[in-house]
């Protein structure tokens, strides 16, 4: 159940754009910054206060991997990019790199629940490969050492 709070700030986004439907991908930011991931409730939720099928929100949930869709994640959630520049320039290198430091695979979460890595389609920094986001943060033309560079900053 969505807290009054998120409710709150999702009824103000609908100032912001010309239809109700329009704010759902904000809409969704916002319960995940609050819950950490999003519920099939949580986007039934969305769904009502935007006044759509649910079957909608929750396909915007499924194509864009900015969302934790079913599934909560670390304090820190990694994210590389493994689309083509990212992959010619070592993603591969840098996704082993941080499952090594980690102790983790791809799609794992830390036993601490600290770190959850994951692998993504293109974030749109081709031109600084090989890059990943940690959170809302990139990290672009990484090295190995810049890499356990960054995971030690984080610890």
């Amino acid at each position: 159940m969505l807290s009054e709070k998120v409710k709150e700030e999702i009824r103000g986004l609908f100032k912001k754009y010309r239809t109700k439907r329009s704010a759902c991908m904000a809409a969704m930011q916002a319960v995940q910054r609050e819950v950490g991931h999003l519920t099939e409730e949580d986007m039934r939720e969305v769904a009502e206060m935007l006044g759509i099928n649910p079957v909608r929100v929750h396909e915007v949930g499924a194509f864009y991997t900015m969302y934790n869709v079913q599934r909560p994640v670390g304090r820190y959630h990694i994210q590389v990019c493994t689309n083509l520049s990212c992959s010619l320039l070592g993603a591969e290198h840098i996704v082993n790199v941080i499952e090594r430091r980690l102790g983790i695979k791809v799609g794992q979460t830390t036993p601490d629940n600290k770190f959850t890595l994951s692998t993504v389609q293109c974030l749109g920094s081709c031109g600084t490969a090989p890059m990943m986001q940690i959170n809302d943060d990139y990290h672009e033309d990484l090295t190995e050492e810049r890499v356990v560079e960054i995971l030690d900053g984080l610890e």
